[in-house]
């Protein structure tokens, strides 16, 4: 059982050389031979594989066949990958920063808006109670006022009342006064304030 080994050729064809045999293998006890499954790579052999010169080279595409010139190229080729990929990365972050900048302040805007709504609101609703409280003290007021005014006419009625019965009782005294005088044939003491000192 010859296993066969592919090396590379300094040509860059491949050549087939026998390779070593393999060390034997310690089973462990109970283990028969038979029982040894060994993985096989099936290989095509052809008339290809054993010439050398049949084999293509594959053409590195970073190499252009001038030797130090040819990884200076890949070198820098390779730094502009690197440098391609660093501001693809960073772009890619300036981006993501905006953007989270950008609903920062929207998410704000929005805090900001909520609050001033509610403190709108709060502000209408205490404005209205102290106008309903200005209302209510307001009609109060007013019925105050009406039952004062209603308070002092019934006073001036009681006390114009009061005046007319005094006036009513002062006339009827006099025409009683003077009916006594007329049938005694007597003037008043009490003639006029200004006539005592005569």
């Amino acid at each position: 059982m010859g296993q066969e080994d592919l090396t590379k050729v300094d040509d860059g064809g491949f050549s087939k050389e026998a390779a070593p045999p393999a060390p034997p293998v310690k089973l462990a006890k109970g283990v028969a031979e038979e029982n040894l499954v060994f993985p096989s790579v099936p290989m095509e052999k052809s008339e290809d594989l054993k010439s050398p010169a049949a084999v293509e080279k594959v053409a590195d595409p970073y190499s252009t066949g001038k030797g130090f010139n040819a990884s200076s190229e890949r070198d820098s080729r390779l730094a502009r990958l690197e440098s391609e990929k660093k501001i693809s990365l960073i772009k890619a972050w300036e981006e993501s920063e905006k953007a989270k900048a950008e609903n920062k302040a929207v998410k704000m805007m929005a805090t900001i808006t909520a609050w001033e709504n509610s403190k709108k609101a709060a502000m209408e609703a205490e404005l209205k109670k102290m106008e309903e409280a200005v209302e209510k003290k307001k009609a109060e007021y007013a019925e105050k006022m009406k039952n004062k005014i209603a308070a002092n006419h019934k006073k001036a009625e009681e006390n114009r009342a009061m005046v007319e019965a005094r006036r009513s009782k002062d006339l009827f005294k006099a025409d009683d006064m003077a009916a006594k005088y007329r049938g005694r044939g007597l003037a008043p003491k009490k003639l006029f304030g200004s006539f005592r000192g005569m």
